[in-house]
């Protein structure tokens, strides 16, 4: 599966920019925090390879991450277990992600959401 920029083009047309894409990591395991990561990639240095993690060579995941460290804007929530004890996983996820975007040098216009459910204490508009 390779990753487009259509979505984010045809939004950066209507509303503009900065859009922002969030996801997180660690809601399967039995222990630890869920990890989440808000990215505002640059439309004209969009680092060539970027699909899904999960389907990544560790080697190609490694270099992408420093390629995206290298030319966007990254915010990062981490949720740890207290969070995931008192809210549930799910609440602690979604205030990962709210955290994450929170945490980004600007505010974007709008923030995409990799899952079912928009992050409720965002400061713009989600999907």
């Amino acid at each position: 599966m390779k990753a487009t920029f259509e979505l984010e083009a045809v939004e950066l047309a209507i509303h503009g920019g900065p859009i922002a894409g969030v996801d997180e990591a660690g809601r399967g395991p039995l222990a630890g925090p869920v990890v989440a990561a808000a990215v505002i990639l640059d439309p004209d240095r969009i680092p060539d390879g970027i699909a899904d993690s999960k389907l990544l060579e560790a080697d190609v995941r490694r270099s992408l991450y420093k390629e995206i460290l290298a030319t966007a804007r990254v915010g990062v929530g981490i949720a740890g277990v207290d969070r995931i004890d008192s809210d549930n996983i799910l609440n602690a996820t979604l205030w990962a992600m709210a955290d994450a975007v929170a945490q980004l040098e600007c505010k974007p216009r709008l923030v995409l959401v990799d899952g079912n459910k928009v992050p409720p204490r965002l400061e713009c508009p989600g999907r």
